[in-house]
């Protein structure tokens, strides 16, 4: 055992004082293989808690994107004549952000189709509040498909 790692207990408490020098006693453990030396409890906690702030990631990226999407697309049925680019970039950084999560946990793809209505319902109310429009004026089922979103060569404007 190399007496410059904490146990166990000294990582416990250190969790609490000071979470980012836990964080790098807890990988020095591993890359040292003391195992046994490891704050279970607290890593398996973080461990949980890195997949949830994955998904909660997602989710957040999907509802602004279907957000400025239906935004976008009112613009065009609207109000064609003052038509501007305004949600092109949030529409396109987070189809970037979607798709990199995607690339980088292919798994999630099947929580994205799980939450792809929750999603557009909370756009779909969002859309409302902001444009002071009934929600009833929106589709009550999604105009448009996950894949069809996340394609680069969407072209929301065109599709109203």
């Amino acid at each position: 055992m190399n007496p410059s790692l904490p146990t166990a207990n000294l990582l416990s408490d250190l969790y609490k004082r000071d979470y980012f020098l836990w964080l790098e006693a807890t990988a020095r453990l591993l890359q040292e293989g003391q195992l046994s030396q490891l704050d279970v409890d607290n890593l398996l906690e973080e461990i949980e808690d890195m997949g949830r702030n994955e998904k909660r990631a997602l989710y957040s990226n999907l509802k602004v994107l279907l957000l400025h999407l239906l935004l976008h697309l009112l613009k065009y049925k609207y109000q064609p004549e003052n038509c501007s680019n305004s949600w092109i970039a949030s529409i396109v950084e987070h189809r970037q952000r979607i798709n990199r999560t995607l690339q980088e946990s292919p798994s999630l793809k099947l929580y994205l189709a799980e939450i792809f209505s929750e999603c557009y319902q909370d756009a779909r109310e969002l859309t409302a509040a902001e444009t002071g429009l009934q929600i009833d004026q929106f589709p009550m089922e999604p105009p448009f498909t996950a894949s069809i979103i996340l394609n680069a060569d969407y072209d929301s404007g065109s599709r109203a």
